[in-house]
């Protein structure tokens, strides 16, 4: 009896494919999306994207099909295409999204600028054959409210503005003017990097002259550039270097700015960067709302490659699919291998160990932006260009109510003061100063009444804040702090990875606590030490900021 059943058992599979079935339609159409493009691993999320740009989703018999095609657990696939935003991953049986998305921005200064009444009014007046969605912050606080009708940004949203751009299918990004790479070339564009190599300049003075300017990484975490970067050559080659582009921290938009202007001097300083720390290979990690600085990096990169000014090293331009953790260096280089962007323990960090197991040297964009001016000029040039005792030029993110938001060069260490007064015409017409953001999202709110603090790497550490980015929000007498936080915590526990408890399970948590009329202080406090405490990264670490500013510097709004 038992060996019967036994034999009627192994019947029953016997010639059956095991796991999931490839459908001969879909394997078809993947490979014809793909063509001659290389099938490794590394290249998924490029190749989700590749489905996705031709079939406005991704279906599961997609899923199934590519990974047969790439040797992949169709698990794996799944993993990755469902951990990102930009994926519309289709389940058996699912009916695909409409064939245009509109993505209304409610981050702060969206939200500042009215972005809850445009969402409602899009979705009524657009009828269900669009569907209106919201979005993180898209990098164009400085235009708020922000709508993108399929990749397309329309600035200072109106539904009376994006209505003729649906109805008349404008979904590509515009690419503006900007200093194109025969333009850069006669204007003195690679010279320095030609005169590195051809031994004209030693890379030790180069070092020395990064680290004696004061240049410092201006992603964030403030690290001395030249400092990295002889870290990084002292490890064992070969070596590599990762550009982080995914400017998702809410406020900032500096890294736009300057692609969207001059790419090549950005090129030219990370290409200095690899020839210095003898780098083998570049990636560039673009975050994929910036769909304009895609295709001008891609016009551009070519442009260097057929008419290259000397030898160059392998550059490879991946695309984000929206993820603010992948701001995070080691979560950037997870998802440049192809994997969700969830961030490393360390150490080893990631000089030593980093993208595919080499050292990498990580940077933001506009970090190199600044290598071939402070070269040409001097170390001196750039660190006396700050002001109350600080050293350098700094690249302002300012939204909310300014007369005149957008990128603002001034010197570090300009209080917020003289920056709205000097740089932003004032308050707009009605408003008068009341808190701001000094650091985008994760740095905290400080009143008005702390607005002569210099505005630095290191100055604003004692008062619970930091710089961060350079994102500066201004809030007026109109608005709360605590609605700010509510915002912001918000947006953090949409985004935080889910890896670790303490970020997980506190950003929604607190923000339950914080939706309340009366906030549970106490409580808050706990949350907020096992998060900065216990956090793998910076998310987690970060989010308490904005909580614990506002009990401590606008307790009435709380109590």
């Amino acid at each position: 009896m038992e060996g019967s059943i036994v034999k009627e058992r192994e019947g029953d599979v016997r010639g059956k494919p095991k796991g999931r079935v490839v459908d001969p339609r879909a394997a078809a159409e993947v490979q014809a999306v793909l063509g001659d493009e290389p099938r490794r691993r590394d290249l998924l999320i490029e190749h989700l994207h590749k489905i996705q740009d031709r079939y406005g989703c991704i279906s599961a018999a997609h899923m199934v099909a590519l990974a047969r095609e790439m040797k992949l657990a169709a698990t794996e696939v799944y993993e990755v295409a469902t951990f990102y935003h930009h994926f519309d991953v289709m389940k058996e049986g699912d009916k695909a999204p409409p064939a245009l998305t509109v993505r209304v921005c409610d981050s702060l200064s969206c939200e500042l600028a009215g972005a809850r009444q445009l969402m409602e009014g899009l979705k009524r007046e657009l009828g269900p054959g669009v569907r209106v969605i919201p979005a993180p912050c898209v990098g164009r606080c400085e235009q708020a409210p922000v709508a993108v009708v399929g990749k397309n940004p329309v600035a200072q949203a109106t539904v009376e503005k994006v209505k003729p751009q649906v109805s008349a299918g404008r979904t590509r990004c515009p690419v503006g003017k900007y200093i194109t790479y025969s333009e850069y070339r006669r204007t003195g564009g690679y010279r320095l990097l030609a005169e590195c190599l051809a031994g004209k300049r030693d890379a030790e003075r180069v070092m020395k002259t990064l680290e004696d300017s004061g240049l410092r990484g201006l992603g964030g975490a403030g690290f001395s550039a030249g400092r990295k970067w002889r870290i990084v050559r002292s490890e064992k080659a070969p070596r590599l270097l990762a550009v982080n582009i995914d400017e998702g921290e809410p406020g900032t938009f500096k890294d736009r700015y300057y692609l969207e202007r001059d790419p090549h001097r950005f090129l030219e300083g990370a290409i200095i960067a690899a020839w210095t720390v003898q780098i083998a290979e570049i990636y560039l990690y673009l975050r994929d709302e910036y769909a304009g600085c895609r295709e001008i990096l891609e016009r551009e990169l070519k442009a260097l490659k057929d008419d290259p000014p000397c030898p160059l090293p392998p550059i490879h331009l991946r695309r984000g699919a929206g993820a603010y953790i992948c701001g995070e260096e080691s979560a950037m280089i997870e998802s440049i291998e192809g994997k969700r962007g969830m961030p490393r323990l360390r150490p080893p960090y990631v000089a030593q160990v980093g993208l595919f197991g080499y050292p990498t040297l990580e940077h933001n964009m506009e970090t190199l932006y600044w290598v071939r001016e402070i070269l040409e000029k001097g170390a001196d040039w750039f660190a006396s260009c700050g002001r109350h005792g600080r050293k350098g030029l700094r690249s302002f993110s300012v939204s909310g109510r300014v007369r005149k938001p957008g990128v603002h060069l001034a010197a570090a260490g300009i209080t917020v003061n003289e920056l709205i007064d000097e740089c932003c015409g004032g308050m707009l017409p009605g408003h008068r100063f009341y808190a701001y953001l000094p650091g985008g999202a994760s740095g905290g709110i400080l009143p008005a009444a702390m607005g002569d603090i210099p505005l630095d790497f290191d100055t604003l550490n004692q008062h619970g804040c930091f710089i961060g980015s350079a994102a500066i929000i201004v809030l007026s007498e109109r608005d709360k702090a605590a609605a700010a936080a509510r915002n912001l915590m918000k947006f953090f526990a949409d985004e935080s990875c889910g890896q670790c408890t303490p970020c997980r399970v506190g950003t929604a948590k607190a923000l339950k606590l914080m939706e309340r009329p009366q906030w549970d202080q106490g409580l808050l406090e706990e949350l907020s030490v096992a998060m900065a405490d216990a956090s793998i990264c910076g998310l987690g670490q970060a989010a308490p900021n904005p909580i614990r500013c506002v009990m401590k510097y606008f307790p009435r709004e709380i109590e």
